[in-house]
């Protein structure tokens, strides 16, 4: 595999492995990512990286105040509904400003672990940029119809932030994979439409050509973990 190289006009030099454990809400991705790290750092220099963005559990903490919240919940889970359907239009500049300026947080997260890369520090990932389903799995979060040019514009300029992480191809991508009841049993607070969008679309998720290895998250977590440790063993022995 060798060691990556930044991609053509990025950052210069090459980058030290990063895995990327990604799936489905519910299936496991932080006590997955949490325990290779440990794994990683018997053997070399390592720190996590977590690049989600805290909306869904913003949301539910919001819903759970005192007689403001419930209502407030459902309006903003009604504007991000129409931000990650492609079948909706974006629902105004104020909202495309809101999420194109949660992307650029992301980016400089993003930014943060290229730093480590660059300074040998191998990174383990809750979660990953993609392109290839946007609004969900943390793709550009305006997926909907820009109905004007200005939000076109903002548009674009999303989705070339995420064209820019995505270029940075991962190590090793471990894709988790788990039925919409697992989750529920799980996450019972979560939208179950939304679940079976993100369960159905976790095949999608390509990463710009990455190894990928697919897991059952469903199956005994000590095998589930003992298959993705000697991935990451194989993907770390060929970087």
């Amino acid at each position: 595999m060798g060691e990556q190289k930044a991609p053509p006009g990025e950052r210069g030099g090459r980058l030290a492995p990063l895995i990327a454990v990604v799936g489905s809400d519910g299936s496991g991705k932080s006590t997955l990512s949490a325990d290779l790290l440990a794994h990683v750092r018997q053997t070399r220099k390592a720190e996590s990286g977590y690049l989600g963005l805290g909306s869904g559990e913003q949301g539910r903490r919001i819903g759970r105040w005192p007689i403001i919240g419930p209502p407030l919940h459902r309006f903003l889970d009604g504007i991000a509904d129409k931000l990650r359907e492609p079948d909706e239009p974006i629902p105004g500049t104020l909202a495309a400003r809101y999420a194109l300026n949660k992307s650029k947080k992301r980016r400089a997260k993003f930014e943060s672990l290229l730093d480590a890369r660059c300074a040998g520090i191998t990174i383990v990932t809750d979660r990953y940029p993609q392109i290839d389903v946007p609004g969900l799995h943390d793709g550009p979060i305006l997926a909907g119809r820009a109905t004007n040019a200005r939000l076109a514009a903002m548009q674009a300029e999303e989705r070339a932030l995420y064209a820019e992480m995505a270029a940075y191809v991962p190590t090793l991508v471990i894709r988790l994979h788990v039925d919409v009841d697992t989750v529920m049993a799980r996450k019972p607070d979560h939208d179950r439409a939304l679940i079976t969008r993100k369960v159905e679309t976790v095949p999608q998720l390509a990463f710009n050509g990455a190894p990928i290895i697919d897991i059952d998250a469903t199956i005994p977590y000590a095998d589930e973990l003992a298959l993705a440790v000697a991935a990451v063993d194989r993907a770390l022995a060929e970087a």
